[in-house]
């Protein structure tokens, strides 16, 4: 009976057809990257939204994202590093990057907020409770919470005087901060404890 196949040469080209099939078959297939690049799956606060976060964490001018959309780290390019004002100024450097899960962003870097007169790094930010209106920002020592409303949509970003951003680091270290606690106590008329 066997597969209809006559003489050596249909045998042969049966043979080089079947181990053909299974190089082919056993060849890894190429790897599909999970990044996305701005302009090939929606913009980066449609990502947001997907997230359950608002769209106005993130300002306007933003030039390029890329997404790892099995990890959620993503990374975003501003032409420039800004500040935007909301209750308190938000400063954003070139990059800003971080790791998304639903309704939070973690390990975040390269937006510092300002409380008073001193600049905070801001590690995170969570919305617990979307009912609740309310959205926190990690920054070290406490989470500074706002309203969500005030991030509805991506606020415009006023280029930084190279002046700010030599003479206020977004990090604080701890002598940092006491000199300027110092400074400032001083102009106010208060004496700082040693």
């Amino acid at each position: 009976m066997g597969l209809g196949l006559q003489g050596p040469k249909s045998l042969v080209g049966f043979v080089l057809l079947a181990v053909i099939g299974a190089v082919a078959g056993a060849s890894p297939a190429p790897k599909s990257s999970n990044k996305t690049i701005i302009g090939g799956g929606g913009s980066i606060y449609d990502h947001l939204r997907q997230y359950g976060l608002p769209i106005g964490l993130l300002p306007k001018g933003i030039t390029e994202y890329s997404l790892d959309d099995s990890s959620g780290e993503f990374r975003v390019f501003l032409p420039q590093p800004c500040r935007a004002k909301f209750e308190n100024q938000v400063r954003y450097d070139l990059n800003v990057s971080g790791t998304l899960t639903y309704g939070r962003i973690a390990d975040l870097s390269g937006v510092s907020a300002q409380e008073l007169f001193l600049w905070f790094p801001v590690k995170g930010i969570r919305v617990d409770v979307p009912s609740s209106g309310l959205i926190y920002f990690d920054v070290g020592v406490v989470d500074k919470q706002f309203s969500l409303s005030l991030f509805e949509s991506p606020p415009d970003c006023t280029a930084l005087d190279p002046s700010d951003l030599s003479s206020s680091s977004s990090s604080n270290s701890p002598s940092e901060l006491k000199l300027k606690l110092k400074t400032l106590s001083e102009d106010v008329g208060y004496k700082a404890a040693s």
